[in-house]
């Protein structure tokens, strides 16, 4: 059955009405078999910002898929017969989340903060072979332009070399004439970021940046100026900025082994002082 708007507004209006103390304080909308939705619970999953129209369609669309779980969940229940076997698989589950709960929980308030920057480029030194480009990396600049602003010959000259003179006229006509300038000598930027800026139409983009390293483009708005001073081809060694991250992880993946190995151990031992561990095989006779 369809919920229409009307429909929706009439379940709020009579959940409304419930007595509280039935549902802990929860107002029903739907029931089937003893199993209730309620009001809270599709006010949590309602995204933010929805329009009064798009809200109602999300409502009926969530509430039928919400029934039909039930209604499979039901059917289910009643044709599979091994209901230990997905008891104990529910119990392993629940038990494997509250440990991962836990150790993150442990791994916030003891690691957090334990790697340092002398860690990070310590590592990267020694393994740089483990750290590889997917794609291309550019340092240098960009500017958009409109055609018909004044000064874009200016723009011309100055994009072209890394100068103070240069970069500082530049930014001064940036702030008034360009529709976007980004300045990225100092830091490596992936060629697919700033390909997507530039309306190219060549076969492969990120090899033609290697061998043409001053890009002049136009459109019917606009034109595109890049200089390209650093090229990094994909296949060779991922500079430290650009692994930091991802070094970070695996520097703070080494120390989790390491401390929640330490964890357990300790646990082990005080439930072994206090004689809280019986190991009744061991007192079978062989």
């Amino acid at each position: 059955m369809k919920v229409t708007g009307v429909l929706f507004f009439l379940l709020c209006l009579f959940s409304a009405c419930q007595k509280h103390y039935e549902h802990n304080g929860k107002h029903p909308l739907v029931e089937v078999g003893g199993h209730f939705l309620y009001q809270e619970d599709l006010a949590a999953a309602q995204p933010v910002g929805l329009l009064k129209d798009d809200s109602v369609l999300f409502a009926e669309n969530y509430i039928r898929n919400w029934v039909e779980d039930i209604l499979l969940y039901e059917k289910a229940s009643r044709n599979i017969p091994d209901n230990d076997k997905i008891d104990q698989l529910v119990e392993h589950y629940r038990r494997a989340l509250i440990m991962h709960s836990y150790q993150q929980n442990l791994i916030e308030q003891k690691l957090s903060g334990q790697i340092t920057e002398e860690d990070i480029k310590d590592f990267y030194e020694k393994n740089k072979n483990l750290f590889v480009l997917d794609e291309p990396l550019i340092k240098g600049l960009f500017i958009k332009v409109p055609l018909k602003e004044p000064g874009v010959n200016n723009v011309r000259t100055w994009y072209k070399k890394n100068t103070p003179e240069n970069i500082e006229k530049l930014e001064k006509f940036s702030l008034k004439g360009a529709v976007d300038y980004s300045y990225f000598y100092d830091h490596w930027v992936s060629v697919s970021d700033m390909i997507d800026k530039i309306p190219l139409t060549v076969s492969e983009p990120k090899n033609y940046l290697d061998k043409h390293r001053q890009i002049e483009v136009k459109d019917d708005n606009y034109w595109y100026f890049l200089n390209v001073e650093e090229y990094l081809g994909a296949g060779q060694e991922k500079p430290l900025d650009f692994a930091r991250t991802e070094i970070k992880e695996i520097l703070m993946n080494l120390k989790q082994v390491d401390f929640m190995r330490k964890v357990k151990a300790d646990l082990y031992k005080n439930a072994s002082d206090k004689n809280e561990i019986t190991y009744y095989y061991l007192n079978k006779d062989e």
